[in-house]
């Protein structure tokens, strides 16, 4: 069990923590050259991406669902009704993808106004936005062929698939900056929008060619049928409290960087550091929560608890072992960060007690986001999530994160120690939840074959 357990687990977290690791290193890449143009460039293109951020928040819950039914009909081999699954999310994510569209295309300067009053970066984030709404008609499409194929143990495909697309963008955004329009800031945004889209039209290119070439699902129209009803009552059982934790912890990370917003311009400099730091870090973790969850998914899909709850078991010592091993490397990379950044003496005390927390952050972080994310969704316990979340971020860390800002004026690192108690505060209920084993659940249905 250890020895195929294992080899069935790297081959899985490795290509997802790859995929993890380019993704963010994507976005500090794109950071780093709009910041070479100037200042307002930079914050205007950030300030349009929360619109991106939001419609991801969509994505990954309905990936989710998906990949919660995927793992557990592939215990069965039944890829006929994965071939459904797979329809029902793409038709969720289109519509949810023409509506962002829409609204972005026809009014980028009315969404620009929800996040500054600044007329430089409201023009800039418009001009971005415009262009940059034609990616998410084929983003939604193919992040669910993506994810189902991973829950299919496909994983490699999907990060060579998205890796291909996250590099491209870098390629095509360095073109665009540094080439082509260096000394014109609104041509470099518009350019850099079109390189966006290219890519994501690539990625959908390629599963599209995959799926007719090589692959065993493919995009359809749903049937609607009995067995479709069934399943996509299913689809939205397990969907909706994981759309709903997405969505409340997305709400709350923005709550967030608002309260450190108005506390110091330096604390939030030094958070940005520190939040670039932790997300390069702690990417294996996410890799074990993503591939384990698809193990315990088939095994509870075949019927065999038993090796489920064993694998949920070593999934946690893995979890802890690896959070450790991010926190020591955020340790230890420290002099290469003040190395690169350049913050003045009081962002730099400030970055300098950011990373020691997030090195105690780390630990919880693995551990939470491995039994929650990934185990007890694969057993279909996925309102879990949501509870704890709305719960512990909304009705714990934001009220006091409030209090501590702006009635009690606390230092600055007291408050990113408070804001950053919520991985602290849902271990030991994750914990006592993972001992409970509602999570050892077969959500299958058994269909009769279709002509």
């Amino acid at each position: 069990m250890t020895r195929n357990f294992n080899k069935e687990l790297i081959t899985l977290v490795i290509p997802i923590a790859l995929q993890n690791l380019i993704s963010a290193t994507v976005i500090s890449a794109d950071v780093v050259m709009l910041g070479m143009i100037s200042q307002s460039t930079m914050s205007a293109v950030s300030l349009a991406g929360q619109i991106t951020f939001a419609l991801t928040l969509f994505y990954m819950g309905m990936a989710t669902g998906a990949g919660i039914l995927t793992a557990q009909y592939w215990g069965k081999k039944d890829v006929q009704t994965i071939q459904r699954i797979l329809s029902t999310a793409c038709l969720f994510s289109f519509s949810i993808s023409i509506l962002f569209f829409l609204v972005s295309f026809l009014y980028p300067e009315t969404l620009m106004r929800f996040f500054t009053n600044d007329s430089e970066l409201i023009r800039y984030g418009s001009i971005f936005l415009k262009m940059n709404s034609f990616s998410y008609l084929a983003m939604g499409i193919s992040q669910m062929y993506l994810s189902v194929i991973r829950s299919m143990e496909n994983a490699k495909l999907s990060a060579w698939i998205s890796s291909l697309c996250l590099i491209l963008n870098i390629l095509f955004n360095a073109l665009c900056i540094f080439v082509l329009f260096p000394d014109r800031p609104e041509m470099a945004i518009m350019a850099v929008a079109l390189a966006t889209v290219l890519a994501r039209f690539i990625e959908l290119g390629c599963c599209v060619i995959y799926s007719v070439t090589r692959g065993s699902i493919r995009f359809h129209f749903p049937i609607w049928d009995g067995i479709q009803h069934n399943l996509l009552k299913d689809f939205l059982k397990y969907t909706m409290p994981v759309q709903g934790n997405y969505i409340v912890w997305g709400g709350a990370l923005t709550a967030t960087a608002a309260i450190i917003g108005h506390v110091s311009a330096d604390m939030v400099a030094a958070n940005s550091v520190a939040s670039v730091v932790k997300n390069l870090t702690i990417v294996l973790c996410g890799g074990i929560a993503s591939g384990g969850s698809i193990l315990v998914g088939k095994y509870l899909g075949k019927g065999e608890t038993e090796k489920a709850k064993q694998v949920g078991s070593r999934m946690n010592l893995y979890a802890l072992l690896f959070g450790i091993i991010a926190g020591c490397t955020i340790i230890l990379i420290k002099p290469l960060v003040f190395s690169i950044v350049n913050l003045n003496a009081i962002s730099q005390n400030y970055l300098d007690g950011m990373l020691y927390i997030s090195a105690f952050y780390c630990i919880a972080k693995s551990i939470n986001a491995t039994n929650i994310s990934g185990i007890f969704t694969a057993g279909g316990d996925s309102k879990f999530g949501f509870w704890c979340d709305s719960i512990v971020m909304w009705g714990i860390i934001l009220p006091l994160g409030y209090l501590c800002a702006f009635v009690w004026h606390v230092s600055p690192l007291v408050l990113y120690i408070v804001i950053s108690l919520d991985e602290i505060i849902k271990l030991p209920l994750a914990f006592y939840r993972y001992r409970q084993y509602k999570w050892l659940n077969n959500i299958t249905r058994t269909f009769s074959p279709v002509g």
